[in-house]
């Protein structure tokens, strides 16, 4: 199902998937009607997957799922944060987050995914559409999908995790080449907005990526026999993964910081340069400027005022001791 049909069945009556697994890595769609009176096999898995803040979905989640009100609570609450719950022994609450790739959305605005799962049974809940979902979804019309309830949530997990890798490739690919041309060039100017939003992003994909990880590993250890089992390693694979992207991410921040403090500290150089230019200028003429301002005052008594070559004479003095306050300024090493 694609997003555009995906979005209109979910206008309609909530349910954006609704897979029967048959134990063998395919699936076939059910009805809205059909899932109610559904005896499942040994082998099979029902995976709902619904539209969180659509009336109907609620209303399913409250009076016909049988989920306790502890976990529909837990499932249709606003405010969510990776985390897992296991309400009884052979249930599991899990909620992720994953990247959203959505036309027009910012990546590290991150979509929630809140999912219910028992040893026969699947209930995810979305806001938005997750093209991870999708992509699970064809994978099982492919025939090439999970075959159970642990399976199918290790592999939404999975799909999940790799969004992730390319984005925080891409701000790494950023920071390089800002990096790069300040190397290259003692005159260029990084982008600032871009190195600030390259900062800002890494820090919200960190804000749920941390915890995410610390679940994977969690799973990994969780004494779950039903659920977790022989997939104890690729839970562990998960957080490894993440971890990888998180010290990536923890590198890009730190690196920004070093991009924009050694802007600074170009210049703070260069203020400081002219600071100092201004000031040798300001101190070779101040001298001059009392000269000139003295003989400018306009009474009597000036010293070769009725002198026809006083003007000439001043002037030579005033050069002389420009000349001498050049000679004391580079003697005290005052200019290079």
């Amino acid at each position: 199902m694609d997003f555009a049909a995906e979005h209109e069945d979910s206008k309609q009556h909530g349910l954006a998937e609704a897979l029967l697994l048959d134990g063998q890595g395919s699936a076939r769609r059910v009805s809205r009607e059909e899932i109610d009176r559904l005896q499942l096999q040994p082998a099979e898995t029902l995976w709902l997957h619904w539209d969180r803040t659509h009336p109907d979905a609620q209303a399913w989640l409250r009076d016909h799922s049988g989920l306790s009100e502890f976990a529909c609570n837990l499932l249709l609450e606003e405010g969510t944060r990776p985390r897992v719950v296991q309400p009884q022994s052979q249930q599991l609450l899990l909620f992720l987050r994953g990247v959203n790739l959505n036309p027009g959305a910012e990546p590290e605005d991150m979509i929630s995914l809140r999912i219910f799962a028992e040893p026969n049974r699947v209930i995810s809940l979305r806001m938005r559409h997750l093209q991870a979902r999708s992509e699970l979804s064809a994978e099982l019309a492919a025939g090439k999908g999970p075959t159970s309830a642990q399976g199918l949530v290790l592999r939404l997990a999975d799909l999940m995790t790799d969004k992730v890798e390319p984005l925080v490739a891409d701000l790494s690919d950023l920071v390089d080449s800002e990096d790069e041309q300040i190397e290259q060039d003692e005159r260029y100017v990084p982008n600032h907005n871009k190195m600030v939003s390259a900062k800002r992003r890494s820090a919200s994909l960190r804000r749920f990526l941390a915890p995410q990880r610390d679940i994977f590993f969690e799973m990994s250890k969780e004494k779950l026999g039903w659920f977790v089992g022989d997939q104890a390693k690729d839970w562990n694979e998960l957080g490894n993964s993440l971890t990888r992207h998180l010290e990536e991410l923890e590198l890009i921040r730190e690196r920004v910081g070093l991009v924009l403090e050694s802007e600074h500290q170009r210049m703070a150089g260069r203020m400081n340069r002219v600071m100092y230019l201004f000031a040798i200028v300001t101190g070779f003429f101040l001298p001059l400027s009392f000269f000139t301002g003295l003989l400018g005052i306009n009474v009597g008594g000036i010293p070769g005022s009725e002198y026809p070559h006083g003007f000439v004479v001043v002037c030579l003095l005033m050069l002389g001791f420009g000349l001498f306050q050049w000679w004391l300024f580079r003697r005290l090493r005052l200019m290079v």
